[in-house]
């Protein structure tokens, strides 16, 4: 049994073919996914997507790319929606400086009101960190520091090791996608191989970043098999005992989904 922690389902590459998707996803031994908010002011299309199937969960916040856009989004806003049954997770929300779409103090600011929300519904912040590792670091350490912790994971990773090594260490996962199948991503792999195992999940990100062999082609849940058939390879484990890992800290993390 697998769980993509992370996909898109509203998007059109998967929506098109939804009924579909979810088949070859069931067929893959992927029992369950999360759909991902980028845009608060959607969340009730996502939310009417994760209440169609009982295999689907979804969250609720702001993409950083669209910080500048949903700068009105109110901790108390997130705090709300995320009262509906389906909704298991706040964001995601984070820093993302390869694109730089939104000004840096919007995303900053966005970032700290989903902190916000994740620390006072409990619910796990999904954090999305891009070319922006020393300034995640930062804000996540300061939030620990004046607040205390709260639930986080660390999603599609891409990042340094001192930011798994400090995400860890502030009680948060890291989640890898298809990224660990890719030929030049040795690094990713070498992160991949020091997270501890308790701390593991897998994902897709689809429609992005589809693994090896469909690299290049629309990514979906189905495929997350393959990543963590990648990730059983380098922790040297079988794919049943990956599968039983990371399901578990998946059940460990999102609480609201009902599995533990």
């Amino acid at each position: 049994m697998l769980i993509d922690s992370h996909c898109h389902l509203d998007f059109e590459a998967l929506s098109a073919d939804r009924a579909g998707v979810l088949q070859r996803a069931a067929e893959a031994g992927v029992t369950g996914m999360v759909t991902i908010s980028t845009r608060v002011e959607k969340f009730d299309a996502i939310r009417q997507i994760a209440e169609a199937d009982s295999s689907i969960w979804c969250s609720v916040g702001t993409h950083p790319h669209n910080a500048h856009e949903e700068s009105h989004i109110e901790t108390s806003d997130l705090e709300r929606l995320s009262e509906h049954p389906r909704c298991i997770a706040i964001g995601e929300a984070g820093l993302d400086y390869f694109y730089d779409s939104a000004p840096r103090d919007a995303q900053a600011v966005g970032f700290r009101r989903h902190i916000a929300a994740a620390r006072s519904t409990g619910l796990p912040l999904v954090i999305h960190s891009r070319a922006a590792d020393q300034d995640t670091i930062a804000i996540l350490e300061d939030e620990v520091e004046q607040g205390g912790r709260f639930p986080f994971v660390l999603h599609c990773f891409s990042a340094g090791a001192e930011l798994a090594r400090r995400g860890v260490e502030l009680g948060g996962y890291v989640s890898f996608s298809g990224i660990i199948t890719f030929k030049n991503a040795e690094d990713i792999r070498t992160v991949a191989a020091g997270v501890p195992l308790d701390r593991l999940l897998v994902e897709t990100d689809a429609p992005y970043l589809a693994p090896v062999p469909h690299r290049g082609h629309s990514n979906e849940p189905a495929y997350v098999r393959h990543t963590a058939e990648k990730l059983a390879e380098i922790r040297g484990m079988s794919l049943v005992a990956l599968a039983e890992v990371t399901t578990a800290n998946f059940a460990r993390l999102f609480t609201k989904a009902g599995l533990a």
